[in-house]
């Protein structure tokens, strides 16, 4: 199979796809063309969708991750940032919905019940996956047992409206390259896959700097991969062959100044090296909220960061909707 393209396996009518490409872009228009080919019509919970089920989409160049398709496919590389910063952190605090207001919608007395960071830094007091996996990984480096579970059935089963799509996260070093692995009941190809996709890479190359080790494949199955009607439209405008995702900086932080790092981010500080964009972005797009679009658009001026040339192209794309 060739980079960008999609295969099918499968009996009769029932076919999974497999996508492999080396970065997002790539990847991510891949999935679209694979999903509107081989795709069926459903309507959960009255929704009309297209729908693949049984995805297994690969990642081989993690550090490609951020989606950026203009005009087609924008995204918000501040709430990018925010998100993986928010999760990361183990915090379920409302200061996210500063950068994307739609999560509010599915919040209960203001929390989403559904947040992953809590579950991933804290699923009980004291009891921290994200370590697990780094203690057992450097313990044992054959271990199949470096696992973050986000699915809780004492949770999740009774009626609240956030359930993770995610199931959970599992990691596998081999030849000492670091695989991950990610887990999805569901997954909005348009609006959600990007956004995890980045925040998913964010953590695998954190663990593997953690332990020592290179940055491997990065694989996402998704049970139902799935297109809305109101963006099979735009789904069919993506470029052919769309230009590869550019490459983030390595991202690295001693385990130990890791949460003391995220709560400078948090707090509005900026710190030195590829950290320092996640923190020019977030501050950037509250000055834009904030009704500074001057001032925004020039705090990500240059074109040096990864992040910075995306929120500057998501600016554009807010000028022209405007228009």
């Amino acid at each position: 199979m060739e980079p960008g393209e999609h295969q099918l396996s499968g009996l009769g009518e029932e076919s999974v796809i497999h996508v492999r490409a080396s970065s997002a872009n790539e990847l991510f228009t891949a999935a679209c063309a694979a999903v509107l080919a081989e795709g069926k019509a459903v309507k959960p919970r009255g929704m009309a969708t297209t729908e693949v089920i049984g995805a297994h989409l690969t990642l081989t160049e993690p550090r490609r991750r951020l989606v950026s398709l203009p005009p087609a496919r924008v995204l918000n590389a501040a709430f990018a940032a925010a998100e993986a910063v928010w999760i990361l952190s183990g915090s379920d605090a409302n200061w996210i919905y500063g950068y994307n207001q739609r999560m509010a919608q599915y919040a209960d007395d203001g929390t989403l019940r559904g947040a992953y960071g809590p579950r991933m830094r804290a699923w009980r007091p004291g009891h921290d996956q994200l370590n697990h996996v780094r203690r057992t990984l450097l313990a044992d480096p054959d271990s199949r047992r470096a696992l973050i579970q986000l699915y809780d059935p004492d949770r999740d089963i009774p009626n609240h409206s956030d359930v993770p799509c995610t199931l959970g996260y599992r990691f596998y070093l081999r030849d000492g390259l670091l695989e991950m692995h990610t887990t999805m009941r569901s997954q909005d190809l348009w609006l959600g896959f990007c956004y995890d996709l980045f925040t998913a890479t964010v953590l695998h190359e954190l663990m593997a700097h953690w332990i020592g080790a290179e940055l491997g494949h990065y694989h996402h199955h998704v049970d139902s991969l799935h297109l809305y009607d109101s963006n099979i439209h735009t789904a069919r405008a993506l470029p052919g062959q769309p230009a590869p995702s550019r490459a983030m900086q390595p991202l690295t932080a001693p385990w130990d100044d890791f949460d003391p790092l995220l709560d400078t981010i948090i707090s509005g500080q900026t710190p030195d090296g590829p950290w320092g964009d996640f923190a020019q972005v977030m501050r950037s797009y509250r000055v834009w909220k904030g009704g500074d679009r001057t001032d925004a658009r020039r705090m990500v001026a240059d074109p040096g960061g990864v992040l910075a040339e995306g929120l500057s192209g998501y600016y554009e794309k807010l000028t022209r909707r405007a228009a």
